[in-house]
């Protein structure tokens, strides 16, 4: 209720600025509380993404408890994935919304965000040039700490708590003792610290909104413009949240939908806030664990993972926005770049960070692979943040819906 409050005085700080002409105090003394609030999120993600880990399978005991638990994870958030895909491809191809937009405003865009694509364009085709494989330097590390130091690296550092895990594991386990419990200990120390920055969300929350509301005050033509675009964007992510979800939940746990859906609705509006499932990972182990009955075992490996290789919201909504900017440039798209759009959406899936603006690389390599300008990204940019906002609510629940399921007995 603090968050849901913080939100609508930080609309309310925003509105009330712009005819008085007080953006630039927004800017100065109300949005750095906002960045602060984001910047000690960040902080602590790639902290207890690793001790989470770490003790999470370590506490399952033996190898084979952790083999059945990753596989079925695993595969879990595949198959979430490959629906959100689907479903974004169907409303795509249905809605055609390109072909509703206002061209000429999108002209006047791709001139504003034309820094902001090339920097884009020039990080895909690095990712590009690495080849078939070069995911695999994504993943394993050649420095822990130099993974460790940025957000970005989180695949590694996750490459690596495993990795470290699974070795504990096979060493017999009263030589491991003493490990086990610093683990355990740190892991207290970590949520504590976390307790105190969610404790700081509201006042972050609301200087994020001010700031939201200034920056898009005077560009709501583009709203108008991708209005058809925003609105499949959105059905898709309600279908995802009220439908697909709870029909999983239903089928596959012993939850009741509407427990589950009270629960996660306040992690929701934390991750639509900060836009980020890294920053929204300590309040969603909370929650999953206090109010959905989750053990610390499943929660603490499956969670981490899916801030990282499950991403429905984000999945769902590259589909449409590759499919949007292909029907703005009179490009139909054939058969078979069709799959290869499903295929790449998919995979790079896994490598997305799960921070905010995280998917404009991969989504930017994934426009090229099908011939697509990845110039073509400008037209979206506009109007990504709020949408930016909803997926990563997408994402962090279906994160939840699958702990729910594998912790099912």
């Amino acid at each position: 209720m603090q968050i849901l409050a913080g939100m609508i005085a930080g609309i309310l700080i925003g509105l009330i600025a712009l005819p008085l002409k007080g953006e630039r105090f927004v800017q100065y003394w109300i949005v750095p509380w906002g960045q602060l609030f984001i910047r000690l999120l960040q902080l602590i993600a790639m902290p207890l993404i690793f001790v989470s880990l770490i003790k999470g399978i370590i506490g399952l005991e033996n190898i084979k408890s952790f083999s059945r638990l990753g596989l079925k994870t695993i595969l879990l958030y595949l198959s979430t994935t490959v629906v959100a895909v689907i479903l974004g491809l169907s409303i795509g191809l249905i809605a055609k919304p390109g072909n509703l937009a206002d061209k000429a405003q999108i002209e006047n865009l791709q001139g504003d965000y034309e820094l902001f694509v090339a920097e884009k364009k020039q990080a895909a085709e690095e990712t590009y040039q690495q080849g078939p494989l070069g995911f695999l330097n994504d993943i394993i590390p050649n420095n822990i700490i130099d993974a460790a130091s940025n957000n970005s690296g989180m695949l590694q550092v996750i490459f690596f708590a495993v990795f470290f895990a699974i070795a504990a594991l096979a060493v017999p386990k009263e030589k491991t003792e003493t490990a086990i419990r610093f683990f355990n200990e740190l892991n207290e120390i970590i949520f504590r610290m976390v307790d105190y920055i969610i404790s700081f969300a509201p006042v972050g929350v609301t200087a994020l909104m001010a700031g939201l509301v200034v920056s898009y005050g005077g560009e709501m033509s583009i709203f108008i413009a991708l209005g058809a675009y925003a609105l499949c964007v959105v059905g898709a992510i309600f279908v995802m949240i009220f439908l697909f979800y709870p029909l999983l939940i239903r089928m596959f746990s012993n939850t009741p939908v509407k427990k589950f859906l009270r629960a996660i609705y306040p992690v929701q509006l934390f991750a639509f806030t900060t836009s980020s499932s890294a920053a929204t990972l300590p309040y969603t182990m909370e929650t999953v664990e206090k109010e959905l009955g989750v053990s610390k075992e499943t929660a603490s490996f499956v969670l981490p993972v899916g801030t990282t290789i499950n991403m429905d919201g984000t999945s769902c909504y590259q589909t449409i926005s590759i499919l949007f900017i292909a029907q703005i440039l009179g490009m139909d798209l054939s058969l078979q770049q069709i799959f290869v759009v499903i295929g790449m959406t998919i995979l790079s899936s896994i490598g997305t960070p799960a921070i905010p603006g995280g998917s404009f690389v991969i989504l930017t390599m994934v426009l090229a692979s099908v011939g697509i300008p990845p110039e073509g990204l400008a037209l979206i940019i506009g109007i990504d943040r709020p949408l930016d906002m909803l997926r990563t609510a997408v994402n962090v629940t279906g994160d939840a819906v699958v702990s729910v399921i594998v912790d099912n007995k």
